[in-house]
This record gives structure tokens, sequence and C-alpha cells, in this order.
């Protein structure tokens, strides 16, 4: 069994999911968010995300952090804040000297739908049925950091 650690970048709100992977199955260990108040200075935001991270990296024990690669065509202002947390994230996982693997929504999508464009829901509903769960992850940026983890899974195994 690998242990993944999948992460959706934010500054806000960062989404995580731990799953054991073999060959054969996929396990649900924990997901959930890391997150910062609206309106905090940035670094004490960055802080807060890296502890936090470290606090999962202890509890959990993950060999690989598996996190999404940013793509933004728009918003310039959103982007080079959720660089700052994905380059704080990456800080913690190097520190903790995990493997990390960076995959594009494309990437993501496809591997978890089979399908480039499939939309967040279609993503998020193969997520439940590959985790044989009763119900779509909450909140939105856990499943997606699942299917982080369930991607790096499907490369590994």
């Amino acid at each position: 069994m690998q242990r993944i650690l999948g992460i959706d970048p934010g500054t806000g709100i960062v989404g995580f999911g731990c799953i054991d992977a073999d060959s054969r199955n996929i396990k649900l260990v924990s997901a959930g968010v890391i997150r910062t108040p609206v309106g905090q200075a940035a670094e004490l935001r960055l802080s807060t995300i890296y502890d936090e991270l470290n606090h999962l990296i202890e509890e959990y024990s993950p060999k690989w952090l598996s996190i999404e690669k940013l793509f933004f065509a728009r918003n310039v202002t959103t982007a080079m804040s959720v660089s700052q947390s994905r380059g704080v994230l990456l800080l913690a996982a190097g520190h903790a000297k995990l493997k990390i693997a960076e995959y594009t929504p494309l990437q993501i999508k496809m591997a978890i739908t089979g399908y480039g464009r499939a939309d967040k829901k279609q993503v998020q509903e193969m997520v439940r049925i590959l985790l044989k769960l009763n119900q779509i992850p909450k909140p939105d940026d856990a499943a997606d950091a699942l299917a982080a983890a369930i991607t790096h899974a499907q490369f590994i195994t």
C-alpha cells in the first residue's frame, strides 16, 4: 500500500485528501480542508497553511504528496496568492522528504473520468464511486484533493 496525500491548493481554503492505494484498491484515510481567515495578513495565512500541512504529514505519514498544478487564465491576483500557497505547501512537503507529484486539472479529469473536459460534478461523482463512498466528499476542495491523490495512485500502482 502507498499512502498519498492529495492537495487542492488555495489561500482561503486548501483541500486535502489522504488515501491508501495498491494495484487493486484505493481506500479513504481522511479528507478535509485547511481554512485561513479572510482579511488576515498573507504571511499569517501562509504560516497557518504550512503549520497545518506539517500536522497532516505528521499525523498520516504519507509517502507522496500529489498536488494540482495551477491553471489560471484570468485573475492574476488569485493566481499570485494561490502560487504563494502552493510554494508553502511544496516547502512543507520537501522538508518532510515526501515524493511530490504534480498534475494539471486536465490530467486529473482524464485520470478520474476518462474525459479531459469533465465538469466538477462528474469528477466528484467519480471520486465517490472510486472510493466506494455513500456521498460525495464535502466541501468541494476536499473532493478535488482526493481526485489529485487518486490520479497519482493510478500512476504508481
